[in-house]
């Protein structure tokens, strides 16, 4: 009587691990897994005398040219300017890009990575995540675990959780704005943070209040809201509210600030003569607005490019490559007692 071949659900149920964590030592993959883990999993597999499955194996490696991108909008100037290197990169080494929309949606993100893994795409790129995090542990870090034991390759442009990645320098761009806004004499000032628990909205508050250590001036207020135009414009209302004799407020990215520009407007507040106003990211038409807008360039295209490059060497997992970001000061932002 034929007996049942063991299989890797059964090593791992005996090792008490996930099917994952399993996939990950069988496949000789050591990344995020701890030498009592592996010695578990290795030791279940010899006494179940696990086998691999040449068939599985072959067909594993069997990936296509595709490279896929995760995004939140590529209608949002920041994706869409990752997505540009993106392309850039792919052309150059003949890979074909898909780009996976999640419009913040945890659910199809998880979906998306599923999908992904079944065919087999050589590379994915995650932009931004619709959670707070993917770290160890979660079904998106499972997901991604999968995917690179079975031969994917992987790399982020979110720092900080334990992939290859490609980063701008969110803290130092955040810095520059409030060094920026005080030595136009702003004390007064105001932030439009993006959501809360976002690493780069971290980032970029705290660079912020860095700037503002010592200087004398008084905690800016803090509103949470989403990149969005209206976004923005709601954050304003709050801001004028809570403080209003507020003179420069910081959004933490462009299309933010375009919002918070018309909302200010609206209320009567000339900028820069009133309020002064900045953003993040150097979206394309920043300076073609009235008034141009002061901001943080970003190079998106090349952080996009990089990430690429990165997935496709195989760059180790704690590898991190950080961007420079450069304050760009136009006409949106002008000295206090211009006023």
């Amino acid at each position: 009587m034929q007996t049942r071949r063991t299989t890797l659900a059964d090593v791992a149920r005996a090792a008490g691990v996930s099917k994952a964590t399993a996939s990950r030592v069988l496949g000789g993959s050591a990344d995020r897994v701890s030498d009592e883990l592996r010695e578990r999993v290795l030791r279940a597999a010899a006494d179940l005398d696990y086998v691999p499955n040449p068939h599985a194996q072959a067909l594993a490696r069997a990936v296509s040219p595709l490279v896929a991108l995760i995004v939140h909008d590529v209608a949002d100037p920041y994706f869409s300017e990752i997505a540009r290197g993106v392309f850039h990169a792919a052309a150059e080494s003949d890979r074909l890009v898909m780009i996976c929309n999640t419009f913040r949606d945890p659910d199809r993100e998880l979906a998306y990575l599923r999908t992904l893994r079944a065919q087999r795409v050589q590379a994915v790129l995650v932009a931004g995540t619709a959670r707070s995090g993917f770290e160890l542990g979660s079904e998106v870090a499972a997901e991604l675990d999968l995917y690179r034991a079975e031969g994917g390759q992987v790399a982020v442009m979110v720092a900080g959780h334990g992939y290859p990645a490609a980063v701008p320098d969110d803290r130092g761009g955040g810095r520059q704005v409030g060094e920026h806004l005080l030595a136009l004499g702003h004390r007064q000032t105001a932030v439009i943070a993006g959501p809360s628990g976002v690493g780069s909205v971290d980032e970029r508050l705290a660079g912020f209040l860095d700037a503002l250590v010592g200087s004398g001036a008084p905690e800016p207020v803090v509103v949470h809201s989403d990149f969005t135009r209206r976004g923005g414009a709601d954050a304003v209302d709050e801001i004028l509210a809570a403080r209003p004799g507020t003179t420069a407020i910081f959004a933490h990215n462009d299309l933010m600030a375009v919002g918070a520009i018309r909302r200010l407007a609206a209320a009567g507040r000339r900028v820069p003569d009133d309020v002064s106003v900045a953003g993040f990211d150097d979206m394309p038409l920043a300076e073609d607005l009235q008034p141009p807008l002061t901001t943080v360039r970003v190079p998106l295209a090349e952080l996009g490019a990089e990430a690429l490059r990165m997935a496709l060497d195989g760059a180790p997992g704690d590898e991190t490559r950080l961007f420079e970001t450069t304050l760009v000061a136009r006409g949106s932002t002008a000295p206090v007692d211009g006023r």
